[in-house]
């Protein structure tokens, strides 16, 4: 179904600072990259928030028809926090705090990032390339860049050279708006003590001291490879030295994405990336989330209800629901009543599409559904307005309700057109999981197997195994399946 041709798709672009019509590089074809995870410590809500709006993104362009490949990259070494400390490798850190090998540390969170999107129903990419499967491809773009003259050695690391980049035309800073001239003439003089040339230009490869743990071969010794870097070779080996969009969260627009644009343009001579998209922040009762403070939670324990600023636990699809009502480009702020509001909302909508099968066709339809339907459409193509839909899917919602009670009449076609687009844009679209789908047998088996690991939680309890207790209990709970203890036993609800 090739929807996509009679649909116009508006994307705000960083790049541009406005909405721009959407036009594929290759026709019915979209490369899509966004920056993932750096597999060091558990994936944070704030994470879970700008996957899941690419997630709907990456699952509407598949509903216009188009053939996405999608590029998730996995950040398995080289995050550094500061170019000129090598002690700030965030996986040096952790795995010397958590007494394990680095590769322990990136296996140990990566597969918790896994399960996490996989509780809250995400689409997995096309490809999911990690920056150490990609040590080649660094050097050899690190090595282009030095042949060039856009690149420096020192010491044994190689440093992009801003200001050579600015002096051949080129404008580093074009992405988030700064002046870099400004910081050169301000910051040039204090930074007699540094291997850099200048404080704004940044690492492609470091060089690895002694005690450092991940290292690799190159021409310039041993090292590892800068953090901005990866995403270049891994964007450009997939999706060509052009794709169409680009996204990550609004902190990686300075320096981590501007960084990509000036290799980009470096290395091949043209802009890497069409349409740059950004996230924004999530906050938590006003708060911007943060372990130093306090005000922090980890997703699964907003699901479990395992925490000190929420009444009760949430399911994932209440979570999912309350965060797509807000615009990726907002600020997205989760409470207590936020997330009572949302369980409400989408309990609401829930029952009035359980509806439907019952409604009664009439010869004629008092509704416009095409009208609506399309409505829908206009929401998400107006830069994936997620908050509109839902208010639209709402509206849908009563018209049901107005069906159902007499109030108006639709056509047998116009109720198949209300269910469907209900269908296609709440499960398909916005990704939350069809509760309302299975039917009785499906049921009576799954109420079988839950009394089944029922029956080995309390085994486990029994054997004192209580890591192996939890762990049944909160994956059960992951699923929207939540098991109560009392005198009598223990019960579950869906």
């Amino acid at each position: 179904m090739e929807l996509h041709k009679n649909q116009t798709l508006q994307i705000y672009n960083t790049l541009s600072g406005e909405k721009d019509t959407f036009t594929p590089i290759h026709e019915g074809n979209i490369g899509m990259y966004v920056c993932g995870p750096t597999v060091y410590s558990n994936v944070h809500l704030g994470n879970v928030r700008t996957f899941m709006s690419f997630d709907v993104i990456f699952r509407y362009l598949l509903h216009l028809g188009y053939k996405v490949r999608y590029v998730r990259n996995i950040t398995d070494a080289g995050h550094l926090t500061d170019d000129g400390d090598v002690d700030n490798d965030r996986f040096v850190k952790q795995s010397r705090l958590e007494k394990l090998e680095p590769m322990e540390i990136v296996q140990k969170y990566t597969v918790d990032f896994h399960k996490v999107l996989d509780a809250f129903n995400f689409l997995p990419p096309t490809i999911e390339p990690t920056a150490t499967g990609h040590i080649l491809e660094q050097i050899e773009l690190t090595q282009k860049l030095v042949d060039t003259g856009f690149a420096y050695e020192s010491n044994g690391s190689v440093y992009f050279d801003v200001f050579a980049y600015n002096q051949k035309g080129m404008n580093y800073g074009e992405l988030s708006n700064r002046n870099i001239e400004e910081l050169f003439a301000n910051t040039r003089d204090l930074d007699g003590q540094s291997e850099k040339k200048n404080p704004q230009d940044f690492a492609l490869w470091k060089n690895a001291s002694p005690a450092h743990i991940m290292r690799w071969n190159s021409p310039w010794g041993e090292g590892f490879p800068g953090w901005h870097l990866e995403c270049t070779a891994m964007s450009t080996k997939y999706l060509g030295e052009t794709f169409d969009i680009h996204g990550g969260g609004m902190d990686l627009k300075f320096p981590h994405h501007e960084c990509e644009v000036a290799q980009g343009k470096a290395c091949n001579g043209h802009s890497p990336v069409n349409f740059w998209m950004h996230t924004n922040m999530l906050t938590m009762n006003g708060l911007r989330m943060s372990k130093s403070t306090g005000n922090y939670i980890l997703p699964m324990e907003l699901v479990t209800g395992e925490n000190t600023f929420f009444e009760k636990p949430f399911q994932p699809n209440i979570v999912r629901f309350c965060f797509l009502q807000a615009h990726y480009r907002s600020v997205l702020d989760i409470s207590n009543d936020a997330m009572l509001a949302s369980e409400k909302g989408y309990s609401r909508l829930m029952e009035s599409y359980k509806l439907i099968p019952m409604l009664k066709a009439s010869s004629t339809s008092t509704l416009d559904i095409t009208a609506w339907k399309q409505s829908c459409y206009d929401a998400m193509n107006d830069d994936f307005n997620t908050p509109i839909l839902i208010a639209q899917l709402f509206e849908g919602a009563r018209y049901i309700n107005l069906v159902n009670d007499g109030k108006e009449s639709l056509t047998a076609e116009d109720i198949q057109l209300l269910e469907t687009t209900i269908s296609s844009f709440l499960f398909d679209v916005l990704g939350i999981s069809n509760e309302a789908s299975g039917n009785s047998n499906t049921t009576e088996k799954l109420s079988g197997v839950v009394e089944m690991l029922i029956g080995m939680r309390n085994e486990a309890r029994a054997n004192k195994n209580f890591a192996l207790s939890d762990q049944i209990r909160d994956q059960l709970l992951a699923l929207g399946i939540q098991l109560k203890d009392g005198k009598e036993g223990t019960s579950f609800t869906f």
